[in-house]
């Protein structure tokens, strides 16, 4: 029977002898239970005063910001006028929220979100339709995923409708900046931060929520633009009992690295790899999604990773899922949330099986895949020479942006 030392060392963990190997490390740990630390996480906001939106207080700017023109907006570089707060402490709860014009933090340099990243955002976005209303799409799960992540890391919880409203008049007040165009909108940065000045590590005893807004445009302004992929089994970006399925900025600067080396060998995004059998997991910042014809059956299939703590759960995802499973299913498509390996992407494409492959985001919503990189060769995902996306993609991206816009009525989109 092999040693306990010898299979660790073998499955990418350092041996304890002293024993080195100049192969790369592989990242496969047994799962052997069901990791979650829901139930041992308490909510600290229980028992202490929660949002409470009748003391929101509205402090306007005197020198408003002149609009760019909305083709020459960057993403995240344009901000508007004014930023809620909010913040909270273990004595008093939430305090009372607050409207101010846009401006800098102060914060004391010990504060605990600097040293330890006591640090959680979301990603969301304002849409104005034709008739120049103004929609919120999905925020509630926004929300529940922002509490999900400040539990995590021992960050207070914050009520979800009340939120949503402070959000909403934060987005009202600063409507002007949202063009009344196609593919734009304000995108929304809900920020959860530890605020204790100590260098001690422990549950921050206070913290604060802010939401800045920034206009941007489409993703593809020119039209879609597939990209290419770079397997990447070298690094890891979530692991099992880890965090990869909470949305904290610690989960993003590592992977900075990694797809920098993507981009030196002329690809747009990383991969990520997972284990000695090469799950596919997310792509970038992207849940991925995967549509092949069955090998026994011939049957289309919609694929993505479940989710099983190692992959965030995107609000854009749930939306492809759902809409699949409504509009695609009748079809006599198969949506499935399976465990997907590299080598079962690229037999299909070498079978001429695959249909293609994109990512799904709150940015791009969708971003076709054209190739990916792995072990030396190329892998195709099934489009033409002429075409940019395929046809799921595009249908996916008409969809949800139909409701977003509020050209099809649905619950998702939420009126403010």
């Amino acid at each position: 029977m092999k040693s306990v030392l010898s299979s660790t060392a073998r499955r990418g963990v350092p041996a304890l002898n002293g024993c080195s190997s100049s192969s790369a490390w592989r990242y496969s740990i047994p799962c052997q239970r069901n990791y979650s630390s829901n139930a041992i996480i308490a909510n600290r906001s229980d028992g202490l005063p929660g949002v409470d939106i009748s003391k929101l207080s509205i402090t306007k700017t005197t020198s408003p910001n002149k609009l760019s023109p909305p083709e020459k907006l960057i993403f995240g570089s344009t901000f508007t006028d004014h930023m809620l707060m909010m913040k909270w402490n273990t004595k008093d709860g939430w305090l009372s929220p607050s409207i101010i014009p846009f401006q800098n933090l102060s914060l004391n340099p010990a504060s605990c979100v600097f040293h330890y990243a006591f640090e959680c955002f979301e990603g969301m976005k304002a849409y104005k339709d034709k008739d120049g209303g103004v929609r919120l799409f999905r925020p509630h799960m926004n929300m529940a995923r922002l509490n999900r992540s400040s539990k995590r890391i021992a960050l207070p919880t914050v009520d979800e409708d009340a939120t949503i409203k402070l959000i909403s008049e934060l987005v009202k007040l600063d409507s002007r900046f949202i063009p009344q165009a196609r593919g734009y909108s304000l995108y929304l940065r809900p920020t959860m931060i530890g605020t204790q000045e100590t260098l001690g590590v422990s549950a921050p005893n206070s913290a604060m929520l802010f939401v800045i807004a920034s206009p941007v445009g489409p993703y593809y302004p020119t039209g879609f633009k597939a990209i290419s992929l770079e397997a990447t089994d070298y690094a890891v970006r979530a692991w099992p009992g880890g965090v990869g399925d909470k949305k904290l900025g610690a989960n993003y600067a590592p992977c900075i690295v990694p797809q920098l080396k993507a981009a030196k060998n002329g690809h747009q995004q990383n991969l990520w790899l997972f284990g000695e059998e090469e799950f596919v997991t997310e792509v970038g910042t992207m849940n991925l999604f995967v549509a092949l014809k069955n090998k026994e059956t011939g049957q289309k299939e919609l694929i993505t990773a479940p989710l099983d703590g190692t992959i965030l759960e995107g609000v854009t995802r749930d939306s492809v899922l759902s809409l699949a499973r409504e509009r695609l299913g009748p079809k006599g498509w198969a949506i499935l949330e399976r465990k997907l390996t590299m080598s079962e992407i690229a037999q299909a494409s070498d079978e001429g099986r695959m249909i293609e492959v994109f990512g799904s985001g709150t940015a791009a919503i969708v971003s076709p895949v054209r190739t990916i990189s792995w072990k030396g060769r190329t892998v195709d995902c099934g489009l033409k020479a002429n075409e940019e996306a395929g046809p799921v993609a595009l249908e996916m991206k008409n969809w949800i942006e139909g409701i977003q816009y509020g050209d099809e009525e649905h619950s998702w989109s939420v009126k403010i």
